[in-house]
């Protein structure tokens, strides 16, 4: 299992930690090339103007879209979810928009406003998952293509899944549970979705399934 994190900026290092500790191959990815033999990619948190400014100056846009089309896995967490979104409000340049959900950046104001709280997370059974929310966005809209994974006491999301994207507006690399980042493995070892499969043939083959 090949995990690529995304190191133009942020806390990657933290999550290549935590892979690690998994013992998942990871490695840091800030070209093009070292994306072509990857199992999934993990876009961390930092500040997502800069990576996004970052993603289109090293060319990554394209290649991720694509990689992500073929079945790699992709994991936003915190900037990352934003990256990942296809609708992002106060995000003033082009992100991934590969996920069918809305963020909205910066939604619980600044540093000082970060906060911890415990999730429950049903696909992880009945042990909450401590959550640590840094300048944190906010899931606003979940699309039909995506499903909830996790929310706040008040029923905010927090955390989606759309066939093999993950996006979670928290920070799970800076805990000691592991679960989120050995759920994305699990997703990064498993077939792409039909709907993958499907558009990847209709791209080499330039035909198109009946509707």
């Amino acid at each position: 299992m090949k995990i690529g994190v995304l190191a133009l900026q942020g806390d990657f290092e933290e999550h290549i930690s935590v892979l690690t500790k998994l013992g998942a191959d990871a490695s840091d990815v800030r070209l093009p090339e070292q994306l072509d033999d990857l199992d999934g990619l993990i876009i961390p948190g930092g500040e997502s103007t800069t990576i996004a400014r970052l993603l289109a100056r090293w060319q990554l846009l394209s290649p991720i879209r694509r990689r992500a089309l073929e079945g790699m896995a992709v994991w936003g967490t915190c900037a990352g979810a934003i990256l990942l979104a296809e609708r992002a409000t106060g995000l003033d340049r082009e992100g991934l928009r590969l996920m069918d959900i809305a963020v909205e950046r910066n939604a619980y104001g600044r540093q000082v406003d970060s906060f911890e709280a415990e999730l429950s997370v049903p696909a992880f059974g009945s042990r909450p998952f401590h959550a640590v929310f840094i300048r944190a966005p906010r899931i606003s809209e979940v699309g039909a293509k995506a499903m909830p994974l996790a929310c706040l006491a008040d029923g905010t999301v927090v955390a989606a899944q759309q066939d093999k994207l993950l996006a979670t507006a928290f920070h799970p690399e800076l805990t000691d549970d592991a679960r989120f980042h050995q759920h994305f493995l699990a997703l990064a070892a498993a077939s792409p979705p039909a709907t993958i499969r499907e558009t990847e043939s209709q791209a080499a083959t330039g035909v198109r399934r009946p509707a």
